[in-house]
């Protein structure tokens, strides 16, 4: 499982023009589901996005996590974050799980994040997206699980 998290002063995503999943201050996270993933990479990779830490402590280092911080956590899948690009021009996509497998992991995630955090907010999947980001910092890391 793959996750690029970012910082965020506010995210917001949005299909047809309707807003379906928001938050403040915390981290909007594009997930990647793999073809190997299961249960233990869901649940890695929720302690990996509760615990990681991206916001400041009282001296400006980062040094808090989601957890410490108690701010929102906004899940959008993404599969391709598994897109394999090291040659050609145009990305393959063998190291994304199918849609289904990838749909069955992507809402463990999010069962798991919504029963240990207190503001979880998500996209759709499947659906065309326009996610909105304030980025703060700008603070983006790669994760995997």
């Amino acid at each position: 499982m793959i996750a690029l998290i970012q910082r965020a002063s506010g995210a917001r995503v949005d299909v047809d023009d309707e807003t379906i999943g928001e938050i403040g201050a915390g981290l909007l996270a594009l997930i990647a589901v793999q073809p190997d993933d299961g249960e233990a990479n869901a649940q890695r990779m929720l302690q990996r996005l509760l615990g990681y830490r991206v916001f400041a402590d009282a001296d400006g280092r980062m040094n808090r996590s989601q957890t410490d911080t108690a701010g929102g956590l906004l899940l959008v899948a993404q599969f391709t974050l598994a897109a394999d690009t090291r040659k050609g021009m145009r990305p393959g996509f063998s190291h994304a799980a199918s849609p289904e497998h990838g749909r069955l992991w992507f809402d463990r995630l999010l069962e798991l994040a919504r029963s240990s955090h207190h503001d979880v907010a998500c996209g759709r999947y499947g659906a065309n997206m326009q996610v909105h980001l304030v980025n703060d910092g700008p603070v983006t890391f790669w994760l995997e699980s």
